[in-house]
């Protein structure tokens, strides 16, 4: 039992001990503890991550609609959208909307 006191003594007295638990205490802290610690710095890049997707999406159908909005400058693109989309007609025709029977109700 001695032996092992005087061991652990003179691995505390060592000087490179010291530095191995100043550094072990520093990067524990720097990790978990600290206002800016790697889990935090993780969870933001997540989040930049998912917001940077988002932003592609968005750019994405932004264009989509810039196109949307040239093709309906042409008055026949104009009333070829409104016929399909909104049902719309002209006051001299009827329009008939045929709806087939899924299989699944």
């Amino acid at each position: 039992m001695k032996s092992f006191i005087k061991k652990m003594k003179s691995l505390f007295t060592k000087s490179y001990f010291k530095y191995l638990i100043i550094f072990s205490a520093f990067l524990i802290w720097m990790t978990f503890l600290d206002t800016n610690s790697l889990l935090i710095h993780e969870e933001l890049n997540r989040e930049i991550k998912k917001l940077k997707n988002r932003k592609d999406a968005l750019t994405e159908e932004i264009n989509k609609d810039q196109t949307l909005i040239q093709k309906l400058e042409n008055i026949d693109s104009l009333e070829h959208y409104g016929r399909e989309n909104y049902n719309l007609k002209k006051d001299n025709e009827d329009i008939f909307i045929i709806e087939y029977e899924s299989d699944y109700e």
